[in-house]
């Protein structure tokens, strides 16, 4: 079988959903860098030709700046001469035309006039192209995950699209609000009588997931995660597609069952490293903190929630990597660079740990003296502390980005076949 690679750079903890994925089915893949793929990774540098790249999710600037001038030639060059491209949330994304994209679909990413509206996650209902090879027999109808998606500007006919949007489901929230919590016609009350419109009505009819040849090669594209775990439809249709990109018999796909559910805090310790186990348990006390006031909060085992303008996806991002990390034994490779960095990465991880617990009880303070006007919590005070911790939306940045860093490459390091 051929293997599949997955572009990890700027993947936070949805390239960990795309690794457990393959693991789980027992498709071999293999972890790429930018500086890797700019290197050849794609033409056969590091063994075979893949059958495809996969690009999790992420932000796409960051993802192409990562790959620089030459990675995202090679990735043209790539698809262009047969391979496939698959790109969920920010790697379709990165595939688009415009600003910091490959150009691999003519179709751009389409904005928000109401930044509130990009904040939509949960599963929603979806109509699929039944009459595409690249969907299965008699799946017609399916929920599926989005997690925080981006729109397509369909401006172009040449694109097949696969999957469009329907009904928000059991379990879609904007923002931190649950929507299935709200009475009836809610929504129409707080636009009527403040103006205010967070209604994901908008998404209605709008393409989710498109297809389309570019060159020789097909490029796949889905702002729905369908890697995520234990979304029995979702895994389903992903199951089918790399059936079809792996040209593997038709009743293949119908032997792998759903992606096996996440429990990030019950996953096993094989690396038994002080400094790593030290991080997780900050990590636990952080997050135990955010949900004892009413900040933070697990929406399921694998996804933390969390009261917006609360950076809980950093939070998510560093937990998910530790933790993943050291249920792995670790080779030689990544004992090395861990020799190497592991006391930067304490002293930071105890900046963070301080200084987050800190801003956390801030915020907390400022949403409880908020009515009292009494200017107690400054405002652009709590900025510059998130600033300093996490950068300031969508750059991430500050103590976290280097965290992150180091993280992804132990992680990369720890999947690979030997040392480098």
């Amino acid at each position: 079988m051929s293997s599949i690679h997955i572009y990890w750079d700027e993947s936070h903890f949805w390239g960990l959903l795309a690794d457990r994925a393959l693991s789980a089915w027992s498709i071999p893949h293999r972890l790429v860098r930018g500086s890797e793929i700019a290197d050849g990774a794609l033409a056969g540098k590091l063994g075979e030709v893949p059958a495809a790249l996969l690009v999790p999710g992420g932000r796409a600037k960051g993802k192409a700046d990562r790959l620089g001038a030459r990675g995202m030639d090679a990735i043209r060059e790539y698809v262009h001469g047969g391979g496939t491209y698959l790109g969920f949330c920010g790697g379709a994304g990165l595939a688009l035309s415009g600003p910091y994209g490959l150009g691999l679909s003519p179709w751009t990413r389409k904005g928000y006039r109401n930044r509130l509206h990009h904040f939509l996650s949960g599963h929603v209902h979806a109509r699929l192209n039944g009459g595409d090879d690249l969907v299965p027999d008699g799946m017609d109808e399916v929920l599926l995950p989005v997690w925080w998606p981006g729109r397509f500007d369909p401006v172009d006919p040449s694109v097949t699209v696969l999957a469009r949007y329907g009904e928000p489901g059991p379990d879609f929230w904007v923002a931190d609000l649950n929507l299935a919590t709200l009475p009836r016609g809610t929504m129409a009350d707080w636009e009527a009588l403040y103006g205010v419109n967070l209604s994901p009505d908008f998404m209605k009819d709008a393409p989710v997931v498109a297809a389309n040849d570019f060159g020789q090669g097909r490029v796949i594209l889905s702002y729905a995660h369908l890697e995520t775990p234990a979304s029995n439809q979702a895994n389903r249709w992903l199951s089918h597609l790399l059936s079809r990109i792996l040209d593997e018999p038709e009743q293949a796909a119908d032997t792998r069952g759903p992606v096996p559910a996440w429990d990030v805090a019950a996953r096993p310790v094989l690396w038994e490293d002080a400094v790593l186990i030290r991080a997780r348990r900050t990590m636990e006390e952080i997050i135990h903190t955010g949900s004892d006031h009413f900040l933070l909060f697990w929406r399921n085992p694998w996804l933390l929630g969390w009261r917006r303008g609360i950076p809980g996806a950093g939070v998510n991002t560093l937990y998910s990597l530790i933790c993943e990390s050291l249920a792995v034994e670790p080779n030689d490779g990544a004992l090395t660079f861990w020799q190497e960095h592991r006391n930067r990465f304490k002293m930071l991880m105890d900046l963070l740990g301080n200084g987050l617990t800190g801003y956390l009880l801030a915020e907390r303070l400022a949403m409880t003296v908020f009515h009292s006007d009494s200017g107690a919590v400054s405002k652009e005070g709590l900025r510059e502390q998130r600033r300093a911790l996490f950068g300031l939306p969508p750059e991430p940045g500050g103590i976290y980005a280097d965290l992150a860093g180091m993280l992804e490459e132990l992680y990369w390091r720890l999947t690979l076949p030997t040392s480098l």
